[in-house]
C-alpha cells in the first residue's frame, strides 16, 4: 500500500507525457492518432511488464522526435527503437556497463537541449501572466523536489485554477425590466458553476418591488452543486419577498442537474427548457 501513491504518480506522469509526445509528433508530421488507444497499451504493456521486473516506461518526447527527424514515420521506426534497445539490455549489456558515467551524462544534456524550445523562455513576457507561471512553477517543483510528478500534479492543479478563474470572469447577468414594470428578467449568459455562483447571486435585487422574476438560462449552462444550490438560493429568495419566480430556458442538461439536485421546484417555481 506504501508503493501506491508512488505508482499512480508514475502512471500520471507517463500519461501525461506521452500524451504530450503524440501531440507534438502529430504537429511535425501533419498527422492524427488515437491518444486512448495510445493510452491502453502503455497502461497493459507496463502491467505486464511488471510481472518480469522490467520498469514502467512511455513514449518520450526526445527519442520520438529524433526518431521522426530522422525520418520515421510509421510503426517499423517505432518497433525497432524499442528491439534495438532491447538487444542492447539483453545481448550488450556487459558492454553497456563499462560506458562511463560522464558520456551518458554528456549524451543526456545534448537531449535536452535538442528537445527544449528555447523561444519559450524569449516568449515569457508575450505569453498569458497565467500559462508563464504555470511552466515556471512546474520547473521549479521539479527542479526543487526531484521528482516530476509533483511538478506536473502542481502544473495541472495550477492550470485548473487559472482556466476556472477565467471561466468565470465572463460570466454575465442583465437585468432588463418589462414595459408594464411589472416582469424583471435577468438574462443569465456564461458558465455558471462554483467560481461563478457568487457573482450570480449578487446580480439579483431581491429587495425590488416587483410582481414577477424571470430567469432566463438560454445562454447559460449550469455545471455543479454549487451552482444548483445558487438557484435555489435565489428562487426561494424572491419568494419569501411574496415574488413569482419562473426559471426560462433551460438546456436538458442543466434541467437534468437542476430535477436531480435542486429544491426549490419541488415546490411552487415554473421551469421551461428551451424557449
Amino acid at each position: 500500500m506504501i508503493i501506491l501513491p508512488y505508482a499512480i504518480g508514475v502512471a500520471a506522469v507517463g500519461l501525461l507525457e506521452s500524451l504530450m509526445t503524440a501531440q507534438i509528433i502529430d504537429e511535425a508530421t501533419d498527422t492524427g492518432s488515437n491518444k486512448r488507444l495510445e493510452c491502453v497499451g502503455q497502461g497493459v504493456a507496463n502491467f505486464t511488464s511488471a510481472f518480469f521486473g522490467g520498469m514502467a516506461g512511455c513514449a518520450m518526447i526526445g527519442q520520438s522526435g529524433i526518431n521522426v527527424r530522422s525520418g520515421g514515420r510509421g510503426r517499423l521506426s517505432t518497433f525497432l527503437a524499442g528491439a534495438y534497445l532491447l538487444v542492447l539490455m539483453v545481448v550488450l549489456g556487459d558492454l553497456l556497463r563499462i560506458i562511463p558515467m560522464p558520456a551518458l551524462v554528456a549524451i543526456m544534456i545534448m537531449v535536452s537541449i535538442g528537445t527544449f524550445d528555447w523561444r519559450s523562455i524569449r516568449n515569457l513576457k508575450d505569453h498569458p501572466r497565467s500559462s508563464s507561471f504555470v511552466m515556471l512553477a512546474t520547473v521549479a517543483f521539479v527542479v526543487g523536489t526531484h521528482n516530476l510528478a509533483i511538478g506536473v500534479l502542481v502544473g495541472v492543479l495550477l492550470s485548473g485554477v487559472f482556466f476556472a478563474r477565467k471561466i468565470a470572469q465572463i460570466f454575465a447577468v442583465r437585468p432588463e425590466l418589462s414595459a408594464d414594470g411589472a416582469t424583471r428578467v435577468y438574462h443569465v449568459s456564461g458558465q455558471l458553476f462554483f467560481a461563478s455562483a457568487d457573482q450570480f447571486m449578487a446580480a439579483f435585487d431581491f429587495k425590488e418591488k416587483i410582481a414577477r422574476v424571470i430567469i432566463d438560462l438560454t445562454h447559460a449552462h449550469i455545471w455543479d452543486i454549487s451552482s444548483v444550490a445558487s438557484i435555489d438560493k435565489a428562487v426561494l429568495k424572491f419568494r419569501k419577498a411574496g415574488v413569482d419566480v419562473q426559471l426560462r430556458g433551460l438546456n436538458r442538461a442543466s434541467a437534468t442537474i437542476v430535477d436531480n439536485l435542486g429544491t426549490h421546484q419541488r415546490n411552487d417555481a415554473e421551469i421551461v427548457i428551451g424557449h
